[in-house]
Protein backbone atom coordinates (compact mmCIF):
# COMPACT_ATOMS: atom_id res chain seq x y z
CA UNK A 1 0.00 0.00 0.00
CA UNK A 2 3.12 2.31 0.68
CA UNK A 3 4.17 1.55 -2.53
CA UNK A 4 1.41 2.61 -4.28
CA UNK A 5 0.94 5.90 -2.56
CA UNK A 6 4.62 6.39 -3.37
CA UNK A 7 3.71 6.40 -6.90
CA UNK A 8 0.83 8.71 -6.89
CA UNK A 9 2.90 11.10 -5.04
CA UNK A 10 5.59 11.34 -7.37
CA UNK A 11 2.66 11.22 -10.14
CA UNK A 12 1.18 14.12 -8.44
CA UNK A 13 4.16 16.16 -7.99
CA UNK A 14 5.74 15.57 -11.54
CA UNK A 15 2.30 16.94 -12.62
CA UNK A 16 2.92 19.85 -10.56
CA UNK A 17 6.29 20.83 -11.46
CA UNK A 18 4.89 20.37 -15.45
CA UNK A 19 2.24 23.06 -14.63
CA UNK A 20 4.53 25.36 -12.97
CA UNK A 21 6.89 25.17 -15.95
CA UNK A 22 4.21 25.61 -18.28
CA UNK A 23 2.83 29.17 -16.31
CA UNK A 24 6.49 29.93 -16.43
CA UNK A 25 6.34 30.22 -20.01
CA UNK A 26 3.59 32.05 -20.28
CA UNK A 27 4.47 34.80 -18.32
CA UNK A 28 7.31 34.66 -20.48
CA UNK A 29 5.22 35.38 -23.60
CA UNK A 30 3.29 37.82 -21.95
CA UNK A 31 5.99 40.21 -21.12
CA UNK A 32 7.70 39.27 -24.53
CA UNK A 33 4.20 40.95 -25.78
CA UNK A 34 4.00 43.87 -23.62
CA UNK A 35 7.57 44.57 -24.05
CA UNK A 36 6.51 45.43 -27.65
CA UNK A 37 3.51 47.79 -27.17
CA UNK A 38 2.45 51.02 -25.95
CA UNK A 39 -0.34 52.08 -24.30
CA UNK A 40 -1.94 55.79 -24.59
CA UNK A 41 -5.10 56.38 -22.31
CA UNK A 42 -7.38 59.91 -22.08
CA UNK A 43 -9.86 60.34 -19.50
CA UNK A 44 -11.99 62.99 -20.53
CA UNK A 45 -14.91 64.86 -18.69
CA UNK A 46 -17.97 66.95 -19.88
CA UNK A 47 -21.42 68.26 -18.01
CA UNK A 48 -20.44 65.82 -15.61
CA UNK A 49 -19.74 63.02 -17.73
CA UNK A 50 -16.77 60.43 -17.90
CA UNK A 51 -15.40 59.35 -20.92
CA UNK A 52 -12.33 57.22 -21.96
CA UNK A 53 -10.18 56.73 -25.59
CA UNK A 54 -7.44 54.25 -25.28
CA UNK A 55 -5.04 54.08 -28.02
CA UNK A 56 -2.91 50.53 -28.04
CA UNK A 57 -0.03 50.14 -30.46
CA UNK A 58 2.19 47.30 -31.90
CA UNK A 59 4.07 46.27 -34.68
CA UNK A 60 0.99 43.72 -35.52
CA UNK A 61 -1.00 46.83 -35.61
CA UNK A 62 -3.04 49.10 -33.37
CA UNK A 63 -6.77 48.88 -31.71
CA UNK A 64 -8.62 52.78 -30.79
CA UNK A 65 -10.79 51.70 -27.68
CA UNK A 66 -13.47 54.56 -26.46
CA UNK A 67 -15.94 54.45 -23.81
CA UNK A 68 -18.44 57.08 -23.91
CA UNK A 69 -21.10 57.25 -21.30
CA UNK A 70 -24.03 57.65 -23.57
CA UNK A 71 -23.34 54.79 -25.59
CA UNK A 72 -24.63 51.59 -23.65
CA UNK A 73 -21.61 49.40 -24.87
CA UNK A 74 -17.86 50.36 -25.49
CA UNK A 75 -16.41 50.79 -29.18
CA UNK A 76 -13.12 49.30 -30.36
CA UNK A 77 -11.64 49.69 -33.22
CA UNK A 78 -8.69 47.35 -34.86
CA UNK A 79 -6.37 48.79 -37.09
CA UNK A 80 -3.47 46.68 -39.22
CA UNK A 81 -1.58 50.22 -39.55
CA UNK A 82 -0.21 51.07 -36.05
CA UNK A 83 0.37 54.63 -37.76
CA UNK A 84 -3.12 54.75 -38.94
CA UNK A 85 -4.55 53.71 -35.65
CA UNK A 86 -2.34 56.83 -34.32
CA UNK A 87 -4.15 58.82 -36.81
CA UNK A 88 -7.22 58.25 -36.11
CA UNK A 89 -6.73 58.60 -32.48
CA UNK A 90 -5.39 61.97 -33.02
CA UNK A 91 -8.68 62.85 -34.96
CA UNK A 92 -11.07 61.03 -32.17
CA UNK A 93 -9.52 63.36 -29.64
CA UNK A 94 -9.58 66.57 -31.73
CA UNK A 95 -12.85 65.95 -32.65
CA UNK A 96 -13.87 65.42 -29.32
CA UNK A 97 -12.02 68.29 -27.52
CA UNK A 98 -13.94 70.44 -29.90
CA UNK A 99 -17.11 68.95 -29.00
CA UNK A 100 -16.18 70.30 -25.47
CA UNK A 101 -14.94 67.49 -23.68
CA UNK A 102 -11.58 68.46 -21.23
CA UNK A 103 -8.72 66.70 -21.12
CA UNK A 104 -8.77 65.21 -17.10
CA UNK A 105 -5.77 62.63 -17.98
CA UNK A 106 -3.78 61.56 -21.07
CA UNK A 107 -0.52 59.32 -20.67
CA UNK A 108 0.01 56.05 -20.14
CA UNK A 109 -2.49 53.72 -17.62
CA UNK A 110 -1.65 54.02 -14.22
CA UNK A 111 -1.71 51.05 -12.04
CA UNK A 112 -1.67 50.36 -8.33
Amino acid sequence: MDEQNDYFDEFIDDELEQNDDELMFEDEEDEDEDEFSEVRTVLMSKDGMIALLSLKTSPAGGQIVRIDPRQAIPSARSYEDSDAAALWFKRSLMSSRKNGWDVAYDGEPLYG
